[in-house]
């Protein structure tokens, strides 16, 4: 499939849901896979208010993962940019950092990260439908549950589509059909979150959370401490931390030879296992399969060997200095901020967890007196601040 595609790829509504009571209409579409078709729709896109932005994967299939296809849409004119055609991009880049077009995403740190690692690509001007959605008191904040429930929009919600190779060309036709559907009602989505929060009077407040998405950027793993990042290795002492450190060291190597995910090489539970008892044969962890019994089996031994040998090693101490554990006066006081804070997510119809910090909480809860401290802190919003710094004054009685 080559240029901006045509009218056959626009999936007819029978044969796309045709299983379901309540039908989405499959959105038109353009297939961006050549540079003129790239640039054309660029500059449709650059005149429009709002663009919709979202990415597809190919994470659970690679390693590393890269981004596959990027959908743009404002909501008339939805394109579906082949981000592994080799194109220019620069253009794409401008856009973005273009501040008199709002970019809306769902959900958007994956994405952002995720330009950024592949592009270099940075924003200005977001905003985060999930993240309105909760200051508008929304419970059901995933992006199929908010086109439903306000613009009465279904979306495909396929399982085998959400698991796909997004690398593999050509896309079936399904799969794009699914991209689009993912992104070309964000702007409408926005529109009416915004008129929501209007009403309520907390639109500088989503605007000030969406505004730090615009610091978002792909930081890479610092090799002398990623192996520390395998789920379980908290219950590991400093030898299985020295035998987890080559098996780890061994996987990611093997990852990258095969371009295939960590996990899909050895399961995190098999280093932590092997890390915890090395003298258990690689075969009698349970859950392992013969196969990688096979196909591992030499690698894993002589890492555990090389672990073994080395001295035991030390987790890094925590960045931040480890408080005394609280006195029952201060944990009282934590609680009597804790119901503050619920009484007023309860007041506000929201989540109780936006309106103020719970790190900073227990920071007042040990020193009362240092709210002026706290309210300058980066963990305390402006919004926060202006809204609810004097009723946490009162509260704390200062």
């Amino acid at each position: 499939m080559t240029g901006i595609a045509d009218t056959a790829h626009h999936r007819s509504i029978e044969t796309q849901l045709a299983s379901r009571p309540d039908p989405a209409i499959a959105p038109p579409y353009s297939f961006v896979d050549e540079q003129r078709a790239l640039d054309t729709a660029v500059a449709a896109l650059a005149c429009s208010s709002t663009v919709g932005v979202d990415t597809e994967a190919d994470s659970r299939h690679h390693y590393p993962e890269k981004v596959c296809l990027l959908q743009l849409s404002n909501g008339e004119q939805t394109y579906l940019a082949d981000t592994l055609a080799g194109l220019d991009y620069g253009a794409l880049g401008r856009l973005f950092l273009d501040a008199s077009v709002r970019k809306v995403l769902h959900g958007g740190d994956f994405d952002l990260r995720g330009l950024h690692r592949d592009f270099g690509f940075t924003f200005a001007n977001c905003y985060d439908t999930s993240i309105a959605a909760r200051f508008a008191g929304i419970e059901r904040v995933g992006l199929a549950s908010l086109l439903e429930e306000l613009l009465e929009v279904r979306i495909p919600k396929d399982q085998r589509l959400r698991r796909a190779d997004w690398s593999r060309r050509p896309l079936e036709e399904d799969a794009l059909v699914y991209a689009a559907s993912d992104v070309v009602h964000l702007p409408t989505l926005c529109d009416v979150l915004d008129e929501r929060l209007r009403a309520l009077g907390r639109e500088s407040w989503v605007a000030e959370e969406c505004e730090r998405l615009t610091e978002i950027r792909y930081v890479p793993p610092d090799p002398e401490i990623a192996w520390l990042s395998v789920k379980g290795a908290h219950v590991l002492d400093g030898r299985g931390l020295a035998v987890l450190k080559p098996l780890y060291e061994f996987r990611e190597a093997e990852a990258l030879r095969l371009d295939r995910p960590p996990g899909y090489v050895l399961p995190a539970h098999v280093l932590v296992h092997l890390a915890a008892h090395p003298e258990t044969a690689m075969e009698d962890v349970p859950g392992i399969s013969p196969t990688l019994v096979r196909r591992y089996g030499r690698g894993v031994r002589a890492s555990i060997k090389a672990g073994v040998a080395s001295p035991p090693l030390q987790r890094p101490r925590p960045p931040q200095p480890l408080f005394p554990r609280m006195t029952k006066f201060e944990s009282a006081r934590l609680t009597q901020l804790k119901r503050w804070r619920a009484n007023l997510g309860a007041e506000l119809e929201v989540d109780p967890s936006i309106l103020w910090p719970m790190r900073s909480l227990e920071r007042l809860a040990r020193a009362p007196g240092s709210l002026e401290a706290e309210c300058a802190s980066a963990e305390v919003r402006a919004w926060q601040r202006e809204r609810f710094a004097a009723s946490l004054r009162r509260e704390l009685g200062t």
